[in-house]
């Protein structure tokens, strides 16, 4: 297979990611004089809704699109005493939400302890789920500990088809993540007055802007239904970043340029006002501050005299922070935007 789900890629590094996409060219309308334009130059942050915890880069899937360039042989996995100060900051505070994510994060051994502790906390739990862990042989029992937790399911599923899901996730994965779902729907998870969500993700599978996120929810509610007989909550549309492995799909296939002119093109400033950083704080796996998990991809870290760490954590100066941008937040704010919560606009 090509080197799109390689480890080793030639775009692995931040700094080349960050060279290639503030490279000038005809797409190069900067993304603050958009800003500037809508009223928005500096951008900040106005309050923290979201706690949210990478855990690290380790999967057991190696997805074509994935910004985060995770897989089984990545080592980044955040350390339990990380994992203890990230719970003992979020105590002192009143965000009312944690928001886990990877890799598959639950592969992390941390995992439930910071779903029990946030729980213990009286904090809202979201699990940023790829579905396929659900049937590893070694989590048997964790639909149940997050049905039993109350844990809000996040759950990535590129299409109702296997063809183009297995097309963006690998070989089987939508005949894994069907059988997960219907494990989910048995527990309860999709269906009215449960209290358990589960809610879908949908990414395109090619360099173009997501489609209209009702008119998405309600054919993927209808073919899989249909189809599979399997319920959920929500559908969420989130477009694809051009960073990582996606960024490499890019200029492999010659659409960079193409695709960087469309999300400039497509600029809303109604999205743009609705970003999820300003209402969202991202940790990564080794305890270091972004404004969200693409920054943190490419090695963006908070600015601008917020802190940078989590050990230095001050609330009252991250919730009113400015935000750190560049040429990719044109892809959260496209068309209808783009956040960890779908549309922004």
């Amino acid at each position: 297979m090509s080197s799109l789900i390689s480890r080793h890629h030639p775009l692995a590094s931040s700094a080349e990611q960050l060279r290639i996409i503030n490279q000038p060219g005809g797409h190069q309308r900067p993304f603050e004089e958009a800003l500037e334009a809508s009223g928005l130059h500096p951008l900040q942050a106005t309050h923290i809704e979201f706690f949210q915890i990478n855990v690290g880069k380790l999967c057991n899937q190696t997805c074509r699109h994935c910004h985060v360039d995770a897989g089984p042989d990545r080592t980044e996995v955040m350390t339990r005493a990380t994992a203890e100060l990230c719970m003992e900051k979020l105590a002192a505070t009143d965000i009312p939400t944690v928001d886990i994510t990877g890799g598959a994060p639950e592969l992390n051994p941390n995992f439930r302890y910071l779903v029990t502790e946030s729980k213990r906390l009286g904090r809202h739990v979201m699990d940023r789920c790829n579905l396929t862990i659900l049937t590893v042989s070694s989590q048997e029992n964790l639909a149940d500990f997050l049905a039993g937790h109350q844990v809000e399911i996040v759950a990535s599923l590129p299409y109702f088809t296997a063809e183009q899901t297995d097309a963006q996730r690998g070989e089987k994965v939508f005949e894994k993540s069907i059988r997960a779902i219907e494990m989910l729907n048995r527990l309860g998870y999709g269906r009215p007055d449960t209290g358990l969500v589960l809610d879908l993700v949908y990414n395109p599978v090619g360099a173009f802007l997501p489609p209209e996120q009702h008119a998405i929810e309600a054919d993927f509610r209808r073919e899989l239904k249909n189809r599979w007989g399997v319920v959920f909550n929500n559908l969420y549309t989130i477009t694809n970043m051009p960073i990582s492995r996606f960024l490499e799909f890019l200029i492999q296939s010659g659409n960079y340029d193409r695709y960087m002119n469309k999300l400039i093109g497509a600029y809303n400033p109604q999205a743009a006002a609705g970003v999820m950083c300003r209402s969202l704080l991202s940790i990564g796996w080794d305890g270091s501050l972004y404004d969200c998990d693409f920054n943190q991809m490419i090695g963006l870290t908070v600015n601008h005299g917020a802190p940078t760490h989590i050990r230095d954590f001050d609330y009252a100066a991250l919730k009113q922070r400015r935000i750190v941008t560049g040429q990719h937040c044109f892809g959260c704010t496209a068309g209808a935007g783009s956040s960890c919560g779908g549309a922004t606009a």
